[in-house]
């Protein structure tokens, strides 16, 4: 049976890091996720609402495979999902799921606002795409976003998620007890990169209170 802890853990192992930005709307969402991601993304995306700002996406997965999947998550959920293309101006309402081939990293865009980049460099932790690129990409823009990361095996995203944190971001890792492997999700509680650790059917409902401005102080 999973502990009060493993089902809402709220870490105090950060280094500290500005806490102002907390009450800041997120701007952009950075999701994780390797095995068993899949359902799990499903899960998160389904429980979101049409009007969130852009979303971003890393599962570890074949380059034969990602397309298809976004055109599933698609036709599921309320958001429009499509695999990401270079160069493509983010809108709200819309996920963005790496393909297969390359990493997805988010990019400031032309007159402001933000943008897909894809790059076919070195595979990260063995991993293209990686979720520790996207994450670092996005601890650019600091207190801009929520990270989360899901379900899989290995250390992926978690040094990713940390940087998001110390950056002032909002951060989330699934939970040992819903995950299907509690490895990325595991090393990133231990570095003290979550906020917040979540059952996955929580995690929706904080994206959403994040996204929309609720101020929870982080306890770090």
């Amino acid at each position: 049976m999973a502990s009060p802890a493993d089902r809402r853990h709220v870490s105090a192992a950060s280094p500290a890091e500005p806490r102002s930005a907390r009450n800041r709307a997120a701007r952009v969402v950075v999701i994780g996720a390797s095995t068993g991601g899949t359902e799990a993304i499903k899960e998160v995306l389904q429980a979101l609402p049409a009007d969130m700002p852009p979303i971003l996406m890393v599962q570890h997965m074949p380059e034969m495979f990602t397309a298809s999947f976004a055109r599933r998550l698609d036709g599921l959920c309320a958001l429009n999902v499509k695999e990401a293309e270079h160069g493509e101006r983010l809108a709200p309402g819309n996920a963005y799921l790496a393909p297969g081939h390359s990493h997805l990293l988010l990019a400031r865009a032309a007159g402001g606002g933000y943008q897909c980049e894809l790059s076919r460099g070195d595979a990260v932790n063995r991993h293209r795409p990686s979720v520790d690129v996207l994450f670092h990409s996005a601890a650019e823009h600091g207190a801009a976003a929520v990270g989360v990361l899901l379900t899989g095996m290995g250390k992926d995203g978690a040094q990713g998620l940390l940087a998001l944190r110390r950056a002032g971001a909002w951060t989330i890792a699934q939970d040992r007890a819903s995950c299907v492997v509690w490895g990325m999700p595991r090393e990133a509680v231990a570095l003290g990169a979550a906020c917040e650790v979540l059952p996955l059917g929580q995690i929706a409902a904080h994206i959403v209170q994040h996204v929309r401005g609720g101020y929870v102080p982080d306890p770090a």
